[in-house]
C-alpha cells in the first residue's frame, strides 16, 4: 500500500485522463487540426439548425417563388435553380443527408472492419486465414461498381447508399487493425494476461482493443471524407432518394436541367465547393489526430 502511494501521487488524475488532456492540448496547438475542426463545426451547426429556419415551402419545387435559374442577387446570394428555389438554402439543407450518410456509413465501416481485423489478428489459424481471404476478395473487387450494384439492388434511398458504402469500404480498416493487433499481441503484457488465465474475448476486448483504438479513430476521421464523396457519387448517379435534397442530387439536377449549357455556374459550383470544403475539414482533422497519436510522426 505504501509503495503504491509513492508511485501514484495523491490527487493525481488517472492515466487515461492525463493522456486525454495531453491530446487536447496538442490538438489545440495544431493550426491545421483547429482549422479542420472549425470547418466541421460550422457545417454541423448549419445542418442541425437548418429545420429551424428553412421551411418545406423553400424546398418544394411546386411552391418556389423565385426567378427561374437566376444568377446571384441581394435576395438570392447564390442564385436560384430551374424551379426558382434558393441555391443557398438548398446547399445548407443538402448538408444534412450528405453528412449523416457519411458519418453513419463510416461508423458501420469502422465496426465491421475493426471486428474482422481484431479477430483475424487474434485467431491466426483457420479463422484468421478465412477472414483475410474474404478481405482480399473484397479488395480485388472494384469498389465503385460494387457500391452501384448494391445500391441498385437494395433500391433507391439513403439506407441503401449507407449500406453500399459500408460494405465496400471496410477492407482498409480491417487490414490496418489486423496489423496493429499482431503488433500488440507480440508484447509481453499479452503473455502475462494469458498466464493469468485471461480468455480470448478478454484479451481481445480488454487488452488489444484499447491499444488499437487510436488507429481506429484516425482511420475513421479519414474514412468519413471518402464516404461523403461516395455518397455524392451514388446520389449523382440517381441512386439516392429522389425526394430528398443533397449535394449529389443538386449536381444531378443541375446537369439534367441544363445548367452547363445555360452557363448557370451558380447552380453547379456551390454544392461542389461545399463537398470539397467538408472533405478538406475531415482530412485536416484526421491528419492532425494522426500526427498526435503516431509517435513516429510526432518525432519528426
Amino acid at each position: 500500500m505504501t509503495a503504491l502511494s509513492a508511485d501514484v501521487p495523491v490527487g493525481a488524475a488517472p492515466p487515461r485522463l492525463q493522456a486525454l488532456r495531453r491530446f487536447g492540448y496538442r490538438f489545440v496547438r495544431s493550426p491545421s487540426g483547429m482549422a479542420g475542426l472549425a470547418i466541421l463545426a460550422a457545417f454541423t451547426i448549419l445542418a442541425v439548425s437548418a429545420p429551424l429556419w428553412i421551411g418545406h415551402n423553400d424546398l418544394d419545387v411546386t411552391k418556389a417563388t423565385g426567378p427561374l435559374l437566376s444568377g446571384p442577387s441581394a435576395h438570392y446570394p447564390l442564385g436560384t435553380d430551374q424551379p426558382g428555389r434558393s441555391v443557398l438554402l438548398l446547399v445548407i439543407w443538402g448538408s444534412r443527408p450528405s453528412l449523416a450518410i457519411g458519418v453513419i456509413s463510416t461508423v458501420l465501416t469502422m465496426i465491421l472492419g475493426s471486428a474482422i481485423g481484431l479477430f483475424a489478428g487474434h485467431y491466426q489459424g483457420t479463422i484468421g486465414g478465412a477472414l483475410m481471404r474474404v478481405t482480399d476478395w473484397f479488395i480485388a473487387l472494384p469498389s465503385l461498381p460494387l457500391a452501384i450494384s448494391l445500391a441498385a439492388v437494395l433500391g433507391q434511398g439513403d439506407t441503401s447508399i449507407t449500406i453500399a458504402i459500408a460494405v465496400t469500404s471496410w477492407t482498409g480498416t480491417a487490414r490496418l487493425v489486423r496489423a496493429q493487433t499482431l503488433a500488440v499481441e507480440a508484447r509481453p503484457f499479452i503473455e502475462r494476461a494469458r498466464a493469468l488465465g485471461a480468455g480470448n474475448m478478454q484479451i481481445v476486448f480488454r487488452q488489444v482493443l484499447p491499444n488499437v483504438t487510436p488507429l481506429i479513430l484516425v482511420s475513421s476521421t479519414l474514412t468519413v471524407a471518402g464516404a461523403i464523396l461516395s455518397e455524392t457519387t451514388l446520389t449523382f448517379l440517381g441512386l439516392g432518394d429522389p425526394t430528398d435534397v443533397s449535394w449529389g442530387s443538386m449536381l444531378n439536377q443541375a446537369f439534367n436541367q441544363g445548367a452547363v449549357t445555360a452557363g448557370a455556374w451558380w447552380y453547379l459550383l456551390p454544392p461542389g465547393i461545399a463537398i470539397v470544403i467538408v472533405v478538406m475539414g475531415f482530412t485536416l482533422t484526421g491528419r492532425a489526430v494522426e500526427h498526435i497519436l503516431n509517435p513516429r510522426m510526432s518525432a519528426k
